[in-house]
């Protein structure tokens, strides 16, 4: 009797393991035909435990838009028990109702151009609202490339995805890159419908974002390559965000602007609430100039911060001019005005007026004016008079718009 019962428990665990390496193998092989013209899938090898877990190990997806592949040295399904697990595998379309999956070891390159040429010609979409200007064009916003050049080749961690009886979680742990949690009430992981992966109630999903210090990282990098101070650099990163959001018609509140420079400077955890059925993710939209601290109920490195919303924003109407009621004559060359003013020179010229006052306008908008000490091909010095002394300011070359110097007299030069 002992022995019929070890060679049917020996028969059972290899049937059922056997069952579910050919029903995994099957399934992934329809989600590579389902996917076939986006992507590769390597599954790696399959196992099993008859607590209800399957798991694929070193497996990797490479998708055919991508320069890099994703890599998994471990993924885990865990059904909770054996016969929940084979009931999804024979039917993977419905998932239980409890469940979850862990990435361990999971790694993903980084390139100078993370995107295939084929994927990226053509592309004139406007910049992310989030992307950061990095570098001494305003439109030049941060990349892998610049992530690279920080030292960052690759992003490597561990994910968890768990499906409970009130909620989805998701989880994101990187090695020096941060950490992101994402908990919603409500929600169900829906693989039916294509078009809606999530079925979810009214209810927002809490957000929470840790950097691990990597904003000062690139606060620094991106602020080195605009030729700027990290402050001038975020004030140029504010301005640019807060014209996106004029384009899409709100306007962010001061408290707002104030969270976002902090966290481009500092980093930090920042917690919030989102709505993403709403048009501004759950953020509060309320006319400009009413009282109140009442917001987005978001923490900041544990303390509340009041005061975040958005306002309706019109744009201005674009004045038509005027006729002009008199021709406008252009100065002729190489006539200068007796009592002297600014006069615009080639930056590559700079070197031919040390010691002479200039003035330089910055692509963020900045102007410096003082006494030129210093030219090169990558950079100018200009010195102020501060208290009785001077102070040198040094700027990038590629960050100037505009030279002038101020000449006086009647001959050109």
């Amino acid at each position: 009797m002992l022995t019929t019962v070890l060679v049917l428990a020996l028969l059972g665990f290899a049937g059922f393991k056997a069952t579910v390496w050919w029903l995994v193998d099957r399934d992934l092989r329809q989600a590579q035909l389902a996917m076939d013209e986006l992507g590769v899938i390597e599954r790696g090898s399959i196992h099993s435990s008859i607590a209800g877990r399957v798991t694929l190990q070193e497996a990797a997806y490479q998708d055919f838009r991508l320069t890099q592949p994703l890599t998994v040295a471990k993924l885990t399904f865990d059904a909770g028990s054996p016969l929940t697990l084979l009931g999804f595998l024979a039917d993977p379309v419905t998932l239980p109702g409890q469940w979850q999956a862990i990435a361990t070891g999971w790694r993903l390159g980084l390139d100078a151009s993370m995107f295939r040429s084929w994927v990226t010609a053509g592309r004139t979409e406007d910049p992310a609202l989030f992307a950061p200007v990095c570098g001494p064009d305003a439109r030049q916003r941060l990349g892998a490339g610049d992530l690279v050049r920080v030292g960052i080749t690759d992003v490597r961690g561990e994910a968890l995805l768990r499906q409970g009886a009130d909620r989805l979680y998701f989880e994101l742990n990187t090695e020096g890159t941060g950490s992101l949690e994402v908990s919603w009430p409500g929600a169900r992981l829906n693989l039916a419908d294509a078009d809606q992966w999530v079925t979810t109630t009214d209810a927002p999903m809490t957000l929470t974002v840790r950097d691990g210090g990597l904003m000062r990282r690139i606060a620094a990098y991106c602020a080195r390559e605009s030729g700027l101070a990290v402050s001038d650099w975020s004030d140029q990163v504010l301005a640019a965000f807060r014209t996106q959001l004029n384009r899409t018609g709100y306007e962010p509140s001061h408290q707002l602007l104030a969270l976002y420079r902090r966290w481009l400077e500092e980093g930090g955890e920042l917690t919030l609430p989102l709505s993403p059925h709403s048009d501004t993710y759950g953020v509060p939209v309320r006319e400009a100039g009413t009282s109140g601290d009442e917001g987005l109920a978001l923490t900041y490195n544990g303390a509340a911060v009041p005061g975040v919303y958005l306002s309706p924003y019109t744009p201005p109407e674009e004045s038509v001019p005027q006729p002009a009621l008199a021709p406008v004559v252009p100065e002729e060359e190489g006539r200068w005005a007796t009592a002297g003013g600014w006069r615009a020179r080639p930056v590559t010229s700079a070197g031919q007026w040390l010691g002479h006052r200039v003035r330089v306008r910055l692509r963020s908008d900045r102007i410096v004016e003082g006494r030129l000490v210093r030219a090169d091909e990558r950079q100018l010095e200009v010195a102020r008079a501060v208290d009785g002394g001077e102070v040198a300011y040094p700027m990038a070359v590629e960050a100037v718009t505009q030279f002038e110097v101020w000449r006086r007299g009647s001959q050109p030069h």
